[in-house]
This record gives C-alpha cells, structure tokens and sequence, in this order.
C-alpha cells in the first residue's frame, strides 16, 4: 500500500510538472507591480522650446493608457524635466533621474547635441537611452553606444534621401544650404553631400551656418541669394528659423527651389507664419501622415488621434507635426514594453528596443516601417516626397528608400 502511495504521489508531481509555470518576474529600477518609471529632458525652456510639444504630447498618452489601466496592470510614469536645449544641463537632468529618482529608462529625449551629451553617462551606467528625438549618425553608434537608440532616421540620411531626389530632378541646379552648427546641422550638411555624390562639388555652390543663439537668419539668407542660388535646402530642425528663413526669401522677392527639412515643413508651426504662398511649390520629405492632409480625412488612424488630442490635450495644436512624433513615440514605447512581458529589467528593455522588425506605426505613411536590430538603430530608411499647394502637402513619387552609411 505505501509503495502504490508513493507511486501516485510521484505521478501528481510528474503531471503538475508537465504545467507551465506563471512568468517569473524580474524588475529593473523604477519598476514595481503597479508603476514603470520612465525618465525624459525637453527643452520646455530656451530657444528649442518649440519642440517641446513632444513631451507634453507623450504625457498626455502616458495619462491616457494610465487612465485604462496602463500596460498590464501598471502605469507608466514619465518623469519629464527641463534642459533649456543645454547638453550641460541634460547631463546633470539625466545624472538625477537616474541616480535620484532611479527610473528603468530615458525615453524621447529630444535634440542631438543634448543625447550626445548624456549618451556616455547612460552608456557607462548601462541604462537604456531609448527612441530619442535626435538625428545625428553618432547616436548610431552600436558599438560605443550599445544603451542608445533613437525615433528618428538621422538628418543626414533625411538630407540623402532629399539630395537624391534634387540629383535626378535638376541636374544642373545651383544648390545653396542654410544649417545650424550643432551637431543636426552639421547631419544635413553631410548627408546632403552624400546624396549629391560625385555632383556635389558642381552642384552645392554655398554652404552657410549659423548659430541657433542668433536672432535671426537674414544676413545668410542674403548671401545665398547673393551666390546666385536656384535651389536653397534650409536644413534647419528649429521651426522658427524655418519660417524666418522661408519669410525673408520672398521679401527678397527671390525665387529659389525651397527645399525643406522635416523641422520647416510644420504647416501651423512653419509655414503659416512665414506666409502660406510663400512656400507654394516647396518640396520636402515625409514619413507620417499629415493632420490637415485631406487624404488622410477618413483614415482610422488620424480619427484616432485626433479624438486623443481633443480630449487629453486640448491645448496642444493637433496638427504641429511635432505632435504626431510624440504620439508614435509613446506608442512605440507602449509596444516594447508590451513586449516585455514581466521580466522589465534594463538589459530586456534594450534587448526589446532593438528587435523590431517591420512594425508599422499607425501614423507613419504605409510602407514606412520600424525595423531596428543591435547592429542596425536607424529606426526607418525610407521616405515619401511631397511638394506645397498653398493649402497641404500633396505626396508625389511614392516611397524612395536609401541605405544608411
């Protein structure tokens, strides 16, 4: 009788081990049964504080998906400070949100200079510096800077795209670029040289920087007029030199090909203040589905957010472009950490962020696709051209693809 006992006793355990056991949990810091802390610096102060609408914007989110219960049972909290667009500052704002508040991650971060500036303490810390609102090629450097990994396509290989574009529809033109000496305008610069190739030297007749502590840009935008310039590439990421810029050319009564950066192409934040028909038949490159496009009208997706800003961030415009980047970067965020399932340590976290393979972002125009890997950060490598009405930007040429240097 006690040998069939133990027996059975030995064939209950057997079965019960033949069940999968619940997932272990494991938490990184900033992490409990209910709450995920997440770190971010914007600058909601200074001369950038223009982009900082993609801050309020993915708090708002964060509120929102909180409201329904948050991301399988806990709520995201997004510790989001200022950094005046100083990489000083950004440093010394990452160092406490790491060290004193002690979140899991930084998230969208915005400006390339500042991410750069902060990449070494994260990198040296081994915290994950995620989806970064930032274009420079040096925050996708895998090798030095395995914790980094950014939301955008660099600038560089936003001007390439561009640039290609320019190569094979005007040969012959006579290009001028206007940038920024930070790191973002120096990407333009280099990419646009990439992208002309071996016509850079016949095709780029002059190259003028500027600071973005300046007032204005008007003095350069007289000597590129003065270089006989038919074809002018503001690459420029701030909105308000976009629309000083854009302003200034038709006070001049000169009419260059405009060429806009994905930073001047806002129609609300850009191209309204400079004067709607100034900009008519300026060209630029998209990779999301604009608010007041009329082909999107109908489109779920842009139903969606639009029924989100209305009720959780009703003093925001809808329709900056910068708004929609916030809205997909949350979204993205919320995606990974789906992926996480319980193990929400710092290591899965980054593992997650780099292993992305053709997810489609609601807003983002069909065919335009994250795909990240741990070789490979440039989140997308694709974009779509589109050229000013007066009114919206009408897309042309369907999706043009390039590959990162």
């Amino acid at each position: 009788m006690r040998l069939a006992s133990l027996a059975f006793a030995v064939g209950i355990l057997v079965v019960a081990g033949t069940h999968s056991a619940p997932a272990q949990k494991k938490y990184g810091p900033g992490v409990t049964d209910t709450e995920i802390k997440l770190g971010q610096t914007m600058p909601y102060s200074g001369p950038a504080s223009g982009l900082s609408i993609v801050g309020r914007v993915e708090a708002a989110y964060f509120k929102m998906l909180n409201a329904k219960g948050g991301v399988n049972g806990r709520k995201i909290d997004l510790l989001s400070v200022d950094d005046a667009f100083s990489p000083s500052k950004t440093v010394e704002q990452t160092r406490s949100l790491v060290e004193g508040q002690e979140v899991l991650a930084t998230f969208s971060s915005m400006g390339s200079s500042p991410n750069l500036a902060a990449a070494k303490y994260l990198n040296n810390a081994k915290v994950p510096q995620l989806f970064v609102v930032a274009g420079s090629p040096k925050l996708l450097d895998s090798v030095n800077q395995p914790w980094t990994t950014t939301f955008y396509a660099t600038l560089a290989l936003e001007a390439k795209l561009l640039a290609l574009y320019l190569r094979q529809s005007n040969p012959n033109a006579r290009m001028g670029i206007l940038y920024s000496t930070d790191e973002a305008g120096k990407a333009y610069l280099e990419g646009l040289k990439a992208g002309l190739g071996d016509k850079a030297s016949t095709m780029l007749v002059k190259e003028i920087s500027f600071d973005l502590a300046a007032p204005t840009i008007d003095s350069e935008i007289l000597q590129l007029q003065a270089a006989k310039v038919d074809t002018l590439f503001l690459g420029i990421a701030l909105p308000k030199f976009g629309a000083q810029g854009i302003r200034k050319v038709s006070e001049l009564g000169w009419k260059p090909q405009l060429v806009l950066s994905q930073g001047t192409q806002g129609i609300d934040g850009v191209l309204r203040p400079a004067g709607l028909e100034n900009a008519v038949g300026a060209v630029t490159s998209m990779f999301q589905k604009m608010p007041d496009d009329p082909q999107w009208a109908n489109d779920p997706a842009m139903t969606e957010y639009a029924a989100f800003m209305k009720q959780w961030a009703p003093n925001e415009n809808a329709s900056d472009q910068l708004a929609l980047v916030g809205y997909s970067a949350a979204q993205l965020m919320v995606e990974v950490i789906k992926r996480c399932g319980e193990e929400l340590t710092r290591e899965n976290l980054l593992e997650k962020a780099t292993s992305i393979g053709n997810y489609q972002l609601p807003l983002f125009i069909p065919g335009i696709k994250i795909n990240v890997t741990s070789q490979d950060r440039s989140p997308w490598k694709q974009t779509q051209m589109a050229r000013f009405n007066g009114k919206t930007w009408e897309l042309f040429g369907g999706i043009v693809s390039a590959q990162v240097d």
